[in-house]
């Protein structure tokens, strides 16, 4: 080796010493996420953080897997199977808390508009309402859609009814996730049925179902963001990066977002739903800074405490697996940028 060769090797050699030695963990190794998610609009914001580079931004190596509902996430997340995914409050989660699972709430997933069309009305089938059910007090003992028996889902049919002074026990309650309700109400399996975005514009302009309940869930939280508890106080710069790319992706989408055409090319794709269905229909939000609204919280929890579905008394202790601090730090890091 020549003494210029000879030079130039070792100045090359001391610069990648002095990088590594200066570059932060991640930028070397950087953490492994895997985040379950449902096929949703709600779940925007991770379609666009995964596809836009914003998880790469952070320092981050995210795997975004579907799932089929809140229980296998909540199972999934205590189990360490999966380190992170969004879920909807309900009974099973209400109860997982008290019994000690393990898992820490970071954030917000989205929660309900305070205007309509709403992303998650109560629909009537064509059919039905061809046959004359027009209103809510016309649904007494027909067959209503529901996702589960103790989701929010649940929680909203419940407050769609109330409209019509109905209750979940004076309809047959069928449990289907929201994709199946289109077959269910072509073959009048269902008169009606909850429904959530993309869906509910589909069930429209495929004609075969019209919205019923739009205003029964102004501000109410629709879910929230976990992770694994071991995980999460083990790797807590990789919840408070995974949740500043969450942030920065959910801001793009509530201020103007949805009129991209790139992002709409990304929901589309994970959410398998046509553009042009995207543009028309009505989104979830989010508080800006990802806080959770813990008096809808409550609401829900008594729902389902009047339901006979709690397995404890008095209000569960949130606040104990809720790592607001995770949260600031994360909104302090955006803020740098």
């Amino acid at each position: 080796m020549s003494s210029i060769s000879r030079r130039n090797f070792i100045v090359s050699t001391a610069a990648a010493l002095a990088f590594s030695l200066s570059a932060p963990a991640w930028s070397q190794e950087k953490p492994q996420i895997e985040f379950l998610y449902s096929p949703f609009a709600d779940y925007a914001p991770f379609f666009v953080a995964k596809e836009l580079g914003y998880f790469d931004e952070f320092g981050l190596d995210v795997t975004l897997s579907p799932k089929s509902g809140t229980a296998e996430t909540i199972q999934m997340l205590a189990s360490g199977n999966v380190v992170s995914g969004a879920a909807t409050w309900g009974a099973g989660l209400f109860n997982s808390i008290n019994s000690g699972a393990t898992v820490t709430i970071v954030a917000t997933l989205a929660k309900m508009p305070d205007t309509v069309p709403s992303p998650s009305p109560l629909m009537v089938s064509e059919q039905a309402w061809q046959d004359g059910i027009r209103d809510v007090k016309d649904l007494k003992g027909k067959r209503v859609g529901i996702p589960g028996p103790g989701g929010f889902g649940l929680y909203s049919v419940a407050k769609a009814l109330e409209k019509g002074g109905l209750t979940v026990d004076d309809v047959e309650a069928i449990y289907l996730p929201p994709p199946a309700t289109a077959a269910a109400f072509a073959n009048g399996g269902l008169e009606a049925g909850w429904s959530i975005e993309p869906f509910a514009l589909q069930l429209e302009k495929e004609g075969l179902g019209r919205r019923l309940v739009e205003d029964h869930t102004f501000g109410t939280e629709l879910g929230f963001i976990a992770f694994n508890n071991e995980f999460a106080v083990e790797n807590e710069d990789a919840v408070v990066n995974f949740l500043a790319a969450f942030l920065k992706a959910a801001r793009q989408l509530d201020n103007g977002g949805w009129q991209d055409e790139k992002i709409l090319d990304i929901v589309s794709e994970y959410t398998g739903t046509e553009k042009e269905t995207l543009k028309g229909i009505a989104y979830t939000i989010r508080s800006e800074d990802g806080s959770i609204d813990l008096t809808s919280v409550r609401e829900q929890e008594e729902f389902f405490r009047e339901r006979g579905a709690l397995e404890y008394e008095g209000p569960i202790d949130i606040e104990s697996v809720y790592r607001t601090d995770l949260l600031e730090k994360a909104n302090a890091l955006l803020a740098q940028q």
